[in-house]
């Protein structure tokens, strides 16, 4: 993974767990939807910054030589990254 996946996945388990907190989550369909919650802040922060950096790497898990196998990903201008 690179640095930028290890930090979006980190945020999502964050938000996950404060928005679980903050809503006494109990059992698995209330933590489902934090999780939901979570996945979808951190998707949003990765969208923003995909297009603000037009050329963004999402790395191809399992690989040691990353940058050979590097996928650029450049999402359509109409991805609006808050109403996603």
């Amino acid at each position: 993974m690179s640095e930028a996946e290890l930090i979006f996945t980190a945020l999502a388990e964050l938000s996950t767990r404060q928005i679980a907190e903050s809503v006494d989550a109990t059992g698995l369909k209330e933590n489902a939807e934090a999780g939901k919650e979570g996945g979808t802040i951190a998707k949003r922060a990765r969208l923003e910054l995909v297009l603000v950096a037009s050329d963004y790497i999402f790395t191809v898990s399992g690989t040691s030589k990353w940058r050979q196998k590097a996928v650029f990903v450049t999402p359509p201008a109409a991805i609006d990254p808050i109403k996603s």
